[in-house]
């Protein structure tokens, strides 16, 4: 009974704290929250959760506030992600289902996130190692010059313009007979199967084809191998930083320089990679020291029961967990639905 007390009392705090930016006091606990005790009581229990150090008194005489070991208590005790709200989940997926390709799902999902949250909101792009090959096709565009396009399970498209001799001019006929022996062999298959499967179609063609196969293959291998969408990230909400209020130095301005390095971020979202479940690393749980006043809470986003991307925001330790966690998870179910219907 008394822990189920102090636990009340340390989410009211939290609440309050996360609502007003201000110390908490015991007599603000008890006018604006239900507790069913005395002042008296309450003043107790906040003295046995600062001894644990769940909160802590910023300055003599005043009110209380969490610590991080505070909101990991409060954050770890969440019966339930609290739930979106029917007008909520319909605005979710009216947004999220005009969007007309990933580009478009990646930033609407961003700024959608940031709004929702009042956080900083990173999406990570799909990542290539996870993703299938869904279509190929081979373009003629002009004498010499052919556009290979490659697209992936999760949406993503990559396009290479070929160079040709003219001795490797194809004809028409040869053209979609190559183009249908690629696809039997690479579609349906993770990247590096059909990158070793386009290596092995080099010999099952007749000689005269085969620095043609070669070279549309190398082009689809470059394709499939090109890094930049693994290692991008796309960040909204910056201007949600002044929600910090003071201390540029301390809070601020180590975000600003976080949210240029998107290695930094790709980390802070590093261990978001379930479907199932929610990663919140609060304060000096963080990779970095310098980002030590924030909080992130992540998960991941995929095709099927695979995680193929993350998505997250990050904001002050004095944030909104149960909103923040609610939003994250909502916009990343809806990302995956799109996904699998694409």
């Amino acid at each position: 009974m008394q822990e189920d007390r102090r636990l009340a009392v340390l989410r009211a705090i939290v609440e309050d704290y996360v609502s007003t930016r201000e110390p908490v006091g015991s007599k603000a606990l008890v006018e604006r929250h239900r507790l069913g005790v005395s002042p008296a009581t309450v003043r107790n229990d906040m003295a046995a959760l600062e001894e644990e150090g769940l909160i802590a008194q910023p300055h003599t005489s005043a009110g209380r506030i969490p610590t991080d070991k505070g909101y990991r208590f409060f954050v770890d005790r969440l019966t339930q992600i609290k739930p979106m709200s029917a007008a909520e989940r319909r605005a979710i997926s009216t947004f999220l289902e005009g969007a007309h390709d990933l580009d478009d799902v990646i930033q609407r999902s961003v700024r959608l996130l940031a709004q929702l949250t009042q956080q900083v909101a990173i999406v990570q792009y799909p990542t290539l190692a996870r993703s299938t090959v869904r279509h190929i096709e081979l373009v003629a565009l002009a004498p010499g010059r052919l556009l290979v396009v490659l697209i992936l399970s999760t949406g993503r498209v990559e396009q290479r313009v070929v160079e040709l001799p003219p001795e490797l001019e194809p004809e028409a006929d040869t053209l979609a007979d190559l183009r249908s022996r690629i696809l039997r062999a690479t579609v349906g298959e993770r990247i590096t199967e059909a990158a070793t499967a386009l290596g092995a179609l080099t010999d099952q063609v007749q000689p005269v084809e085969r620095t043609l196969v070669a070279v549309i293959g190398a082009a689809l291998v470059e394709a499939m191998s090109n890094e930049r969408g693994d290692e991008r990230v796309v960040v909204g909400g910056t201007a949600n930083l002044a929600r910090f209020g003071d201390g540029f130095d301390q809070s601020i301005k180590p975000m600003l320089e976080a949210l240029e390095e998107h290695v930094i971020l790709l980390k802070l979202l590093g261990e978001a990679t379930s479907l199932d479940s929610i990663t919140v690393r609060i304060g000096h749980e963080g990779p970095y020291q310098e980002l030590a006043t924030t909080s992130v809470v992540a998960t991941g986003y995929g095709l099927g029961d695979e995680a193929v991307g993350a998505l997250g925001v990050v904001g002050p330790t004095r944030m909104d967990y149960p909103g923040s966690m609610a939003a994250v998870r909502a916009v990343a179910h809806y990302v995956s639905t799109i996904l699998d219907q694409a």
